[in-house]
């Protein structure tokens, strides 16, 4: 994973919820941004590939912005929210394997097609019972 430390800044706004004077006085929830497309750590493909995978996450100026509000610490906030932005960057250069298709083996074709010769004799012998 590589260190986004450089290419991100934060900002710090007032946390909702509860915690009393704390919440009302103190900057603790944390934002993070980082401009994908302006990064030098990835290559272009993989700045497509992020870009295509976090779209929703990504606003119109191109920024990444992941929010931290768990903790009554801002500088834990910092950190929780930097962590957070890295573990979606790795997550969205992973390549999903190919998938192989897969052929039905020599027995499932030969239980598939004794159950046709089943239902088929099953069937005839209705017919020959409602001639009669």
């Amino acid at each position: 994973m590589k260190d986004l430390s450089t290419e991100i800044f934060f900002k710090t706004a007032r946390s909702g919820g509860s915690g009393g004077q704390n919440v009302n006085k103190v900057e603790t929830m944390a934002e993070v941004w980082w401009l994908v497309s302006k990064s030098v750590l990835f290559t272009d493909q993989e700045k497509e590939r992020i870009a295509a995978k976090l779209y929703r996450r990504i606003n119109k100026d191109g920024y990444l912005r992941v929010k931290s509000s768990e903790t009554r610490s801002q500088l834990e906030n910092k950190t929780i929210a930097q962590q957070k932005m890295e573990e979606l960057v790795a997550a969205s250069l992973i390549e999903p394997k190919k998938r192989k298709p897969s052929k039905p083996s020599r027995a499932a074709k030969e239980k598939r097609l004794d159950s046709k010769k089943k239902e088929s004799i099953k069937k005839s012998q209705r017919k020959s019972d409602w001639n009669e």
